[in-house]
């Protein structure tokens, strides 16, 4: 009996030299990353756990709260799954009432999303050919005023921490309570013999643009656009040598922006719309007949703003935290969401000097997290039942979303499921690594980031998977 208790314990002290082999084998390899970026002045705050033990097999000023650009969008979308829930959906509504045209905001950043109709095979036009459509099935020739109601959403639209140089970019597009085209705009230039014509896609009187793009028979394509001081008036400037674009530019005022695109596609069937478009609180609420309702699923949401990134998403799932707090439903703000985001932290026990909300996006310099806050968060979703919906919205490594061109190696491709963030000074990368020995739960941030630092944590994410069999 002494004999076998002897060898059981060789076992167990065998097992345990092995796992701490292996947790000094990461180390060594990840601060060695850490040493080569350092002497570069970068900053990193990395935390790696084992999933299923929550153990921590690697710790780097885990606890330090850092600008996590994009990595914000993790903390924001697992939030909305836990105060909105997997069901949640957003309903567009449009209605009658008389001969005026109400259109019910529900702060959906999916409405007319490119990508999100690309995958449900809908038509360009289709949401307004069917607004048509139904309008006509109730004999509706014509229509006077327009009516947008917003009012789920407050109308505080741009950030007051955005940078101002970039309001122009699809990244940092205005927010609403009724978006469209993710509230943008593309434009494209071409040369046709020495002529440089501009085109906007939507087609549409809405956006007034100035044509400063010059000729050019060498030389690559190299144009932008910046904002005249009269909204969506926008200045389109650089050279063209056949075409350019298309790009995206953020629109102002995207309500008033959709119900112009509807008049005039309206007017194209044969409904013309002869009153006025007006932004404010539909009244009458029971007075409304209804002809249909736009409904796009939460998960559609979270896809977008994890996989890819879209910034409208983020934000729009903050306020919308922030409005269905309400009893009313109304006047999501960013006041409000960053008190309820910040109450999640705290309730998960993440210190408070570990996180500062600021934006849902990560476009704020303003934002602070930690590793160790972020993998909390994705420790707690993964013990969830929303764990298979959350996994499904990450970007997956080598496949698809913002990594999509990384982790292409066979033992890589597949395995790693992240988000990704990236602002000046600031680069990180956060999810989970699947292999064969089990899931480890990863969040690699850098600040005062350099050209090699998006490497370096992709090396890091890489030896997790690396030292998996040796752990």
């Amino acid at each position: 009996m002494r004999e076998l208790k002897n060898k059981l314990l060789i076992i167990v002290i065998f097992i345990i030299c092995l796992s701490g082999s292996a947790r000094a084998d990461l180390a060594g390899k990840i601060n060695g990353i850490i040493r080569q970026s350092s002497q570069k002045k970068v900053q990193f705050s990395i935390h790696i756990i084992n999933a299923d033990s929550r153990r921590t097999v690697y710790s780097h000023r885990s606890t330090s709260a850092l600008i996590p650009a994009s990595n914000m969008k993790i903390i924001i979308t697992a939030a909305a799954l836990k105060y909105l829930g997997s069901d949640y959906e957003y309903k567009t509504k449009i209605g009658l009432l008389n001969d005026t045209l109400i259109i019910i905001g529900s702060g959906d950043p999916l409405l007319g999303d490119e990508e999100t109709d690309n995958n449900y095979s809908r038509e360009k036009n289709w949401i307004f050919n069917d607004i048509a459509a139904r309008l006509k099935q109730n004999g509706i020739k014509a229509i006077k005023d327009i009516i947008v109601d917003t009012t789920i959403f407050d109308d505080q639209r741009v950030h007051p921490n955005w940078p101002r140089d970039e309001l122009n970019r699809w990244y940092a597009c205005e927010v609403s309570g009724l978006n469209f085209n993710d509230n943008c705009v593309w434009i494209t230039a071409k040369n046709n013999s020495g002529k440089v014509t501009i085109f906007v896609e939507p087609q549409t009187d809405y956006i007034k643009f100035t044509n400063k793009v010059k000729s050019v028979s060498k030389d690559s394509n190299t144009i932008g656009s910046y904002r005249n001081r009269e909204p969506n008036k926008i200045i389109i400037f650089g050279e063209c040598r056949k075409q350019a674009g298309p790009f995206d530019v953020a629109i102002e005022r995207p309500a008033a922006f959709y119900a112009y695109l509807l008049a005039e596609n309206l007017a194209k069937e044969g409904i013309n719309a002869y009153g006025q478009i007006v932004e404010k609180a539909a009244t009458d609420y029971n007075d409304i007949n209804v002809l249909v309702e736009y409904v796009t699923p939460l998960t559609d949401c979270l896809a977008r703003c994890n996989k890819d990134s879209l910034g409208l998403a983020a934000e729009a799932l903050l306020k919308t935290i922030a409005a269905e707090s309400r009893a009313d439903r109304k006047n999501g703000s960013w006041d409000k969401g960053r008190e309820i985001i910040s109450q999640y932290l705290s309730g998960l026990d993440i210190d408070s000097r570990e996180f500062h909300i600021d934006d849902a996006s990560g476009l704020s310099q303003h934002n602070r997290l930690s590793a160790n806050a972020i993998t909390k968060v994705l420790l707690h979703i993964y013990k969830s039942d929303d764990w298979p919906i959350y996994k499904e919205s990450l970007a997956v490594g080598g496949v698809d979303g913002t990594i999509d061109k990384y982790f292409k190696e066979r033992k890589y491709k597949g395995k790693i499921f992240g988000k990704t963030g990236y602002i000046s000074g600031a680069k990180s990368f956060s999810g989970i690594c699947s292999t064969s020995e089990g899931d480890y739960i990863f969040s690699i941030l850098a600040n005062k980031t350099n050209g090699q630092t998006r490497k370096a944590i992709n090396d890091i994410a890489q030896a997790i998977i690396d030292n998996a069999k040796k752990e």
